[in-house]
């Protein structure tokens, strides 16, 4: 029997790179990328033999492709965190959830289809104060997302439990993915560790859990290539507080008041340079935590990077220019010497003063 795997999405940074590698395994006999647009002329030496198919999932004649091609492995990739990459939330919360739909009908029409692996996030969870320390893969929300991409993975996590129920012959896998951060990956998070003053809702100091780039497409290959059903969180081991990040990228963190940090979060927006949803800037109060028990045991696959390998793979592959240089810090120790010496001439600066900035050189580290 001849082994069809069609990925959607496939102009996207993931889905495309997951592409190639499907295109490396001589077990596999086509690969079929599905998406609206194609993807850039920089990507295209990765698709290696991957046929790109331009269609939208949201019509139905997607089942048409399933069919033609006879397809058995579907890898639906193709949900969406940023409104504005995809023209607006309208059509977003399309493409995520009207797409999902048309796409689970085609599945379950299919007499071809065998596997069925669908990429989620763990924003599913939601973020408040009442979240417990660590979330596992059975537990639901403490309040349940109201907007954005998090509302939209709840409800497609919905139909997809509708399908299952329906094609309980189709392996289907769940995968809850963590932040992604990577040298090449460009999320609205990675964009936010790039701006030179970071804001931050003033009194919070949320755990970040990240996953590597690297990870998620290893994850991804392994389920679209056996069976491995059920629902997944995928995320590293360890956790970052947002403070430590900051310092690490050498930014500067401004805390805003709370009542003020919407109204940060839609200016940042409107500037186009970080696709900041609400639900984002909710997550930076509270952070999220999740457990990856169940993908080491179950699924079997341990995160080559922890959290902190992750981000700093993020820094030094990109990389992101700190604010606080090492002239900065240097002047920054010379005038507070000079300062010290003028306000107290018969004593020597204090250590602890001087090494406080001399201490910030370890930013990476700290």
């Amino acid at each position: 029997m001849s082994r069809v795997v069609m990925v959607t999405g496939v102009s996207r940074h993931l889905a495309c790179r997951l592409a190639g590698r499907l295109s490396a395994d001589p077990a596999i006999d086509r690969i079929i990328g599905v998406d609206t647009v194609p993807p850039a002329r920089a990507d295209l030496n990765l698709l290696g033999r991957t046929e790109f198919v331009r269609a939208d999932i949201r019509n139905p004649l997607i089942s048409r492709v399933i069919s033609q091609a006879e397809v058995d492995t579907v890898v639906h990739a193709s949900v969406t965190a940023t409104p504005h990459g995809a023209g607006g939330r309208t059509p977003m919360k399309e493409l995520n959830v009207i797409g999902t739909m048309q796409l689970l009908a085609a599945c379950q029409n299919s007499d071809t289809v065998r596997r069925l692996v669908v990429k989620s996030t763990t924003a599913v969870y939601g973020t408040s104060p009442r979240d417990p320390a660590i979330f596992t893969e059975d537990m639901t929300a403490k309040a349940l997302p109201r907007s954005g991409y998090a509302k939209d993975a709840v409800e497609v996590e919905g139909y997809l439990r509708g399908f299952t129920r329906r094609r309980p012959d189709v392996n289907v896998t769940l995968l809850r993915f963590a932040n992604f951060v990577g040298p090449f990956i460009d999320t609205p998070l990675t964009r936010y560790f790039q701006l030179p003053i970071v804001p931050t809702a003033f009194g919070f100091d949320p755990r970040l859990q990240l996953l590597h780039e690297t990870d998620a497409i290893e994850v991804l290959r392994l389920a679209s290539t056996s069976d491995r059903p059920g629902t997944f969180n995928v995320a590293a081991d360890g956790v970052l507080l947002l403070s430590q990040a900051i310092r690490r990228a050498g930014k500067i963190a401004v805390p805003v008041p709370a009542p003020a940090v919407s109204f940060v979060g839609r200016a940042v927006r409107r500037s186009g340079v970080v696709d900041f949803s609400p639900e984002q800037m909710q997550f930076l109060n509270f952070g999220r935590v999740v457990a990856n028990d169940r993908l080491k045991d179950v699924f079997g696959y341990t995160p080559q990077f922890s959290t902190a390998a992750a981000f700093e793979s993020f820094l030094t592959g990109r990389p992101v220019q700190p604010v606080l240089t090492e002239a900065v810090l240097d002047a920054g120790e010379s005038v507070l010497a000079r300062v010290l010496r003028t306000t107290a001439p018969h004593a020597a600066p204090t250590t602890a003063s001087v090494s406080s900035i001399r201490s910030s050189r370890r930013l990476r580290h700290g």
